[in-house]
Protein backbone atom coordinates (compact mmCIF):
# COMPACT_ATOMS: atom_id res chain seq x y z
CA UNK A 1 0.00 0.00 0.00
CA UNK A 2 2.79 2.76 0.93
CA UNK A 3 4.83 1.28 -2.56
CA UNK A 4 1.43 2.37 -4.28
CA UNK A 5 1.34 5.61 -2.80
CA UNK A 6 4.39 6.59 -3.75
CA UNK A 7 4.27 5.25 -6.91
CA UNK A 8 1.34 7.54 -7.45
CA UNK A 9 3.08 10.53 -5.79
CA UNK A 10 5.72 10.09 -7.84
CA UNK A 11 3.86 10.23 -10.97
CA UNK A 12 2.04 12.66 -9.69
CA UNK A 13 5.32 14.69 -9.36
CA UNK A 14 6.09 13.51 -13.25
CA UNK A 15 2.86 14.93 -14.67
CA UNK A 16 3.31 18.59 -12.56
CA UNK A 17 7.04 18.61 -13.95
CA UNK A 18 5.66 18.10 -17.56
CA UNK A 19 3.23 20.56 -17.66
CA UNK A 20 5.47 23.09 -15.64
CA UNK A 21 8.53 22.68 -18.45
CA UNK A 22 5.31 23.28 -21.31
CA UNK A 23 3.96 26.17 -19.44
CA UNK A 24 4.76 29.60 -21.10
CA UNK A 25 7.25 31.50 -19.49
CA UNK A 26 6.37 34.87 -20.16
CA UNK A 27 6.15 36.36 -16.56
CA UNK A 28 9.63 34.83 -15.52
CA UNK A 29 11.22 36.00 -18.66
CA UNK A 30 9.57 39.16 -18.24
CA UNK A 31 11.00 39.81 -14.59
CA UNK A 32 14.70 38.67 -15.99
CA UNK A 33 14.51 40.68 -18.27
CA UNK A 34 13.79 43.53 -15.36
CA UNK A 35 16.93 42.86 -14.07
CA UNK A 36 19.04 42.79 -17.27
CA UNK A 37 19.34 39.05 -17.72
CA UNK A 38 17.90 39.20 -20.54
CA UNK A 39 17.46 41.76 -23.59
CA UNK A 40 13.83 41.65 -23.90
CA UNK A 41 13.23 42.81 -28.01
CA UNK A 42 10.49 43.67 -29.95
CA UNK A 43 7.82 42.10 -32.38
CA UNK A 44 6.14 45.13 -33.72
CA UNK A 45 6.08 48.84 -34.91
CA UNK A 46 3.58 51.54 -35.96
CA UNK A 47 3.39 51.03 -39.47
CA UNK A 48 2.41 55.14 -39.83
CA UNK A 49 -0.57 55.95 -42.48
CA UNK A 50 -2.05 53.20 -43.42
CA UNK A 51 -2.04 55.03 -47.23
CA UNK A 52 1.80 55.70 -47.27
CA UNK A 53 2.17 52.20 -46.86
CA UNK A 54 3.21 50.39 -50.68
CA UNK A 55 2.21 46.78 -51.13
CA UNK A 56 3.46 45.97 -54.02
CA UNK A 57 7.50 46.74 -52.63
CA UNK A 58 6.65 45.89 -48.96
CA UNK A 59 9.28 46.33 -46.40
CA UNK A 60 12.30 46.68 -48.66
CA UNK A 61 10.30 49.53 -51.11
CA UNK A 62 11.15 50.41 -54.13
CA UNK A 63 14.42 51.62 -53.28
CA UNK A 64 16.09 47.85 -52.67
CA UNK A 65 14.07 45.55 -55.30
CA UNK A 66 16.63 43.39 -57.14
CA UNK A 67 18.94 44.28 -59.62
CA UNK A 68 18.81 43.61 -62.89
CA UNK A 69 22.10 40.88 -63.15
CA UNK A 70 23.15 38.33 -60.77
CA UNK A 71 25.98 35.54 -60.41
CA UNK A 72 25.36 32.54 -58.35
CA UNK A 73 27.16 32.29 -55.00
CA UNK A 74 25.69 28.84 -53.55
CA UNK A 75 23.56 26.40 -53.23
CA UNK A 76 21.46 26.33 -49.48
CA UNK A 77 20.59 22.60 -48.59
CA UNK A 78 18.43 24.14 -45.83
CA UNK A 79 14.64 23.16 -45.29
CA UNK A 80 12.05 21.67 -48.24
CA UNK A 81 12.39 24.13 -50.44
CA UNK A 82 14.95 24.68 -53.05
CA UNK A 83 17.40 28.03 -52.70
CA UNK A 84 20.40 29.51 -53.32
CA UNK A 85 21.82 32.58 -52.81
CA UNK A 86 23.08 34.99 -55.65
CA UNK A 87 24.58 38.45 -55.74
CA UNK A 88 23.03 41.19 -57.97
CA UNK A 89 25.00 44.38 -59.67
CA UNK A 90 24.93 46.24 -56.78
CA UNK A 91 26.96 43.71 -54.50
CA UNK A 92 23.79 43.08 -52.68
CA UNK A 93 23.47 39.37 -51.72
CA UNK A 94 19.92 37.29 -52.33
CA UNK A 95 18.23 34.24 -51.29
CA UNK A 96 16.28 32.48 -53.97
CA UNK A 97 13.89 30.64 -53.33
CA UNK A 98 12.44 28.36 -55.60
CA UNK A 99 8.76 25.98 -55.67
CA UNK A 100 5.12 26.45 -54.31
CA UNK A 101 6.04 28.78 -51.18
CA UNK A 102 7.16 31.53 -53.55
CA UNK A 103 4.14 33.43 -54.45
CA UNK A 104 2.21 33.21 -51.01
CA UNK A 105 5.55 34.09 -49.02
CA UNK A 106 5.90 37.09 -50.81
CA UNK A 107 2.22 38.09 -50.51
CA UNK A 108 2.60 37.26 -46.46
CA UNK A 109 5.10 39.05 -46.27
CA UNK A 110 3.39 41.95 -47.03
CA UNK A 111 -0.04 41.75 -45.11
CA UNK A 112 2.40 41.01 -42.09
CA UNK A 113 4.23 43.98 -42.53
CA UNK A 114 0.83 45.91 -43.09
CA UNK A 115 0.11 45.20 -39.79
CA UNK A 116 3.06 46.61 -38.45
CA UNK A 117 5.40 43.17 -37.61
CA UNK A 118 8.82 42.51 -38.78
CA UNK A 119 9.00 40.79 -41.57
CA UNK A 120 12.19 39.41 -44.90
CA UNK A 121 12.28 41.74 -47.72
CA UNK A 122 11.08 39.28 -50.21
CA UNK A 123 10.16 40.02 -53.84
CA UNK A 124 8.49 38.01 -56.64
CA UNK A 125 10.32 37.49 -60.04
CA UNK A 126 8.41 35.58 -62.47
CA UNK A 127 12.33 34.93 -64.41
CA UNK A 128 15.52 35.76 -63.79
CA UNK A 129 18.80 34.66 -65.50
CA UNK A 130 21.60 34.01 -63.75
CA UNK A 131 25.10 33.87 -64.34
CA UNK A 132 27.32 30.89 -63.95
CA UNK A 133 24.34 28.84 -62.27
CA UNK A 134 25.24 25.09 -61.82
CA UNK A 135 23.22 22.08 -62.16
CA UNK A 136 21.52 22.41 -58.68
CA UNK A 137 21.13 19.46 -56.25
CA UNK A 138 17.23 20.37 -56.01
CA UNK A 139 14.70 22.76 -57.97
CA UNK A 140 16.22 22.04 -61.66
CA UNK A 141 12.57 21.61 -62.90
CA UNK A 142 12.62 25.54 -62.49
CA UNK A 143 15.26 26.44 -64.17
CA UNK A 144 15.60 26.46 -68.25
CA UNK A 145 18.54 26.94 -70.88
CA UNK A 146 21.26 29.67 -69.72
CA UNK A 147 20.77 29.86 -66.08
CA UNK A 148 17.11 31.25 -66.81
CA UNK A 149 15.07 31.02 -63.39
CA UNK A 150 11.32 30.41 -63.13
CA UNK A 151 8.69 31.56 -60.00
CA UNK A 152 11.39 33.22 -57.86
CA UNK A 153 11.20 34.65 -54.04
CA UNK A 154 14.39 36.61 -53.88
CA UNK A 155 15.44 37.82 -49.93
CA UNK A 156 17.57 40.54 -49.40
CA UNK A 157 20.00 40.12 -46.95
CA UNK A 158 20.54 43.37 -45.25
CA UNK A 159 24.31 43.87 -43.96
CA UNK A 160 25.08 44.76 -40.66
CA UNK A 161 22.02 42.52 -39.49
CA UNK A 162 22.82 39.33 -37.36
CA UNK A 163 20.30 35.93 -36.16
CA UNK A 164 20.40 35.63 -33.03
CA UNK A 165 18.91 32.17 -32.63
CA UNK A 166 15.71 30.91 -32.88
CA UNK A 167 12.02 31.84 -30.37
CA UNK A 168 9.45 29.65 -29.24
CA UNK A 169 5.88 30.65 -29.38
CA UNK A 170 4.70 29.27 -25.89
CA UNK A 171 8.48 30.84 -24.38
CA UNK A 172 9.80 33.95 -25.35
CA UNK A 173 9.88 37.20 -23.49
CA UNK A 174 6.81 38.74 -25.45
CA UNK A 175 4.58 35.81 -24.15
CA UNK A 176 0.78 37.63 -23.75
CA UNK A 177 1.42 40.93 -25.07
CA UNK A 178 -1.46 42.68 -27.22
CA UNK A 179 1.44 42.60 -30.11
CA UNK A 180 2.68 38.97 -30.10
CA UNK A 181 -0.57 37.60 -29.54
CA UNK A 182 -1.31 40.10 -32.54
CA UNK A 183 1.10 37.95 -34.76
CA UNK A 184 -0.58 34.93 -33.47
CA UNK A 185 -4.13 36.07 -35.06
CA UNK A 186 -2.23 36.47 -38.62
CA UNK A 187 -0.62 33.11 -38.40
CA UNK A 188 -4.60 32.26 -38.33
CA UNK A 189 -5.73 34.41 -40.79
CA UNK A 190 -2.73 33.65 -43.80
CA UNK A 191 -3.55 29.78 -42.76
CA UNK A 192 -0.29 28.87 -41.57
CA UNK A 193 0.57 25.69 -40.86
CA UNK A 194 4.19 25.28 -40.15
CA UNK A 195 5.15 27.50 -37.27
CA UNK A 196 8.03 25.38 -36.45
CA UNK A 197 10.44 27.36 -33.99
CA UNK A 198 13.38 27.13 -36.43
CA UNK A 199 11.12 29.52 -38.49
CA UNK A 200 11.00 32.00 -36.17
CA UNK A 201 14.14 34.34 -36.00
CA UNK A 202 15.63 36.97 -33.90
CA UNK A 203 17.04 39.55 -35.75
CA UNK A 204 20.19 41.80 -33.81
CA UNK A 205 20.32 45.35 -36.03
CA UNK A 206 23.30 47.57 -36.19
CA UNK A 207 21.46 49.13 -33.49
CA UNK A 208 21.21 46.16 -31.06
CA UNK A 209 17.27 46.09 -31.26
CA UNK A 210 16.05 42.44 -31.07
CA UNK A 211 13.35 41.70 -33.10
CA UNK A 212 11.84 39.01 -32.98
CA UNK A 213 10.61 37.63 -36.86
CA UNK A 214 8.40 34.85 -38.81
CA UNK A 215 11.37 34.11 -41.12
CA UNK A 216 9.39 31.45 -43.32
CA UNK A 217 5.64 32.42 -43.99
CA UNK A 218 5.83 30.04 -47.68
CA UNK A 219 3.51 27.50 -46.00
CA UNK A 220 0.29 30.16 -46.02
CA UNK A 221 -2.93 31.06 -47.80
CA UNK A 222 -3.99 27.00 -48.67
CA UNK A 223 -5.96 24.49 -45.75
CA UNK A 224 -4.22 23.60 -42.66
CA UNK A 225 -4.63 20.24 -41.26
CA UNK A 226 -2.78 16.88 -41.50
CA UNK A 227 0.00 16.17 -44.02
CA UNK A 228 -2.60 14.10 -46.61
CA UNK A 229 -5.04 17.34 -46.84
CA UNK A 230 -3.22 20.67 -45.83
CA UNK A 231 -1.61 22.95 -48.98
CA UNK A 232 0.01 26.20 -49.52
CA UNK A 233 -0.72 29.15 -52.44
CA UNK A 234 -4.39 27.52 -52.93
CA UNK A 235 -7.04 29.71 -53.44
CA UNK A 236 -9.88 27.06 -53.65
CA UNK A 237 -8.68 25.57 -50.35
CA UNK A 238 -7.68 29.50 -48.49
CA UNK A 239 -10.97 30.47 -49.76
CA UNK A 240 -13.25 27.40 -48.52
CA UNK A 241 -11.77 27.42 -45.15
CA UNK A 242 -13.23 28.85 -41.83
CA UNK A 243 -11.15 31.21 -39.38
CA UNK A 244 -13.22 31.69 -36.13
CA UNK A 245 -13.93 28.89 -34.71
CA UNK A 246 -15.20 29.76 -30.87
CA UNK A 247 -15.60 32.70 -29.43
CA UNK A 248 -15.95 32.72 -25.53
CA UNK A 249 -16.31 35.75 -23.11
CA UNK A 250 -12.74 36.93 -23.04
CA UNK A 251 -11.09 34.89 -25.86
CA UNK A 252 -11.14 33.65 -29.14
CA UNK A 253 -10.16 30.15 -31.02
CA UNK A 254 -9.24 29.87 -34.52
CA UNK A 255 -8.85 27.21 -36.73
CA UNK A 256 -5.64 25.71 -37.33
CA UNK A 257 -4.38 22.58 -37.83
CA UNK A 258 -1.21 20.65 -37.77
CA UNK A 259 -1.23 17.47 -35.94
CA UNK A 260 -0.63 14.20 -38.31
CA UNK A 261 -3.29 11.64 -37.37
CA UNK A 262 -2.92 9.31 -35.01
CA UNK A 263 -1.02 6.56 -36.49
CA UNK A 264 2.00 8.82 -36.62
CA UNK A 265 1.82 9.18 -33.13
CA UNK A 266 4.87 6.55 -33.64
CA UNK A 267 6.96 9.77 -34.68
CA UNK A 268 6.54 10.82 -31.12
CA UNK A 269 8.28 14.08 -31.06
CA UNK A 270 7.17 15.11 -34.15
CA UNK A 271 3.47 14.59 -33.16
CA UNK A 272 3.79 16.57 -30.03
CA UNK A 273 5.48 19.59 -31.84
CA UNK A 274 2.67 19.48 -34.32
CA UNK A 275 0.04 19.39 -31.75
CA UNK A 276 1.84 22.43 -29.79
CA UNK A 277 1.55 24.72 -32.58
CA UNK A 278 -2.09 24.20 -33.11
CA UNK A 279 -2.26 25.93 -29.63
CA UNK A 280 -0.92 29.41 -31.52
CA UNK A 281 -4.30 30.21 -32.38
CA UNK A 282 -6.41 29.35 -29.59
CA UNK A 283 -7.50 31.27 -26.23
CA UNK A 284 -6.20 34.90 -27.71
CA UNK A 285 -7.49 37.49 -25.72
CA UNK A 286 -10.83 39.15 -28.44
CA UNK A 287 -9.72 42.52 -27.87
CA UNK A 288 -6.32 41.66 -29.02
CA UNK A 289 -7.56 39.51 -32.05
CA UNK A 290 -10.12 42.74 -32.80
CA UNK A 291 -6.96 45.35 -32.51
CA UNK A 292 -5.48 43.37 -35.61
CA UNK A 293 -8.49 43.85 -37.53
CA UNK A 294 -8.59 47.42 -37.15
CA UNK A 295 -5.19 47.52 -38.39
CA UNK A 296 -5.65 45.67 -41.52
CA UNK A 297 -9.14 47.36 -41.72
CA UNK A 298 -7.85 50.42 -42.15
CA UNK A 299 -6.00 49.27 -46.04
CA UNK A 300 -7.81 49.93 -48.83
CA UNK A 301 -8.77 47.46 -50.93
CA UNK A 302 -6.32 48.29 -53.71
CA UNK A 303 -3.82 47.84 -51.59
CA UNK A 304 -5.17 44.14 -50.23
CA UNK A 305 -4.90 43.06 -53.63
CA UNK A 306 -1.53 44.53 -54.33
CA UNK A 307 -0.56 42.10 -51.38
CA UNK A 308 -1.40 38.96 -54.15
CA UNK A 309 -0.33 40.62 -57.40
CA UNK A 310 3.10 41.35 -55.34
CA UNK A 311 3.24 37.77 -55.20
CA UNK A 312 2.86 37.28 -58.49
CA UNK A 313 -0.60 35.59 -58.70
CA UNK A 314 -3.06 36.33 -61.95
CA UNK A 315 -5.56 39.08 -61.42
CA UNK A 316 -8.31 36.52 -61.09
CA UNK A 317 -6.55 34.86 -58.11
CA UNK A 318 -5.22 37.85 -56.22
CA UNK A 319 -9.40 38.84 -56.49
CA UNK A 320 -9.70 35.99 -54.89
CA UNK A 321 -7.35 35.76 -52.19
CA UNK A 322 -8.39 39.29 -51.42
CA UNK A 323 -11.72 38.63 -51.21
CA UNK A 324 -11.68 35.98 -48.81
CA UNK A 325 -8.85 37.96 -46.63
CA UNK A 326 -10.99 40.69 -46.35
CA UNK A 327 -13.96 38.42 -44.85
CA UNK A 328 -11.49 37.32 -42.18
CA UNK A 329 -10.63 41.23 -41.46
CA UNK A 330 -14.57 41.76 -41.14
CA UNK A 331 -14.83 38.45 -38.62
CA UNK A 332 -11.90 40.25 -36.85
CA UNK A 333 -13.54 43.27 -36.72
CA UNK A 334 -17.43 41.93 -35.35
CA UNK A 335 -15.53 40.34 -32.24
Amino acid sequence: MKRTAQLTQASFAAITLVFTLAMPVSAQALREAAVGTMRVGVVWHDPGQANSLDLINGAGGKKYRPGATFRFVKEDMKGTSPKFEVEDEHGVVWKVKLGEETKAETAATRLVWAAGYFVDEDYYVPEVRVANLPTLHRGRQFVSDNGVVHGARLERKIKGEKKGGTWSWSKNPLVGTKEMNGLRVLMALTNNWDLKQVNNDIYEGKDGERRYVVSDLGATFGKTGSPFTRSKSNLRDYSRTKFVQHVKPETVDFYLSSRPPLIAVFNLPNYIARTRMQAVAKNIPRSHAKWVGQLLGRLSAEQIRDCFRAGGYSPEEAEGFAKAVEGRIAELNQL
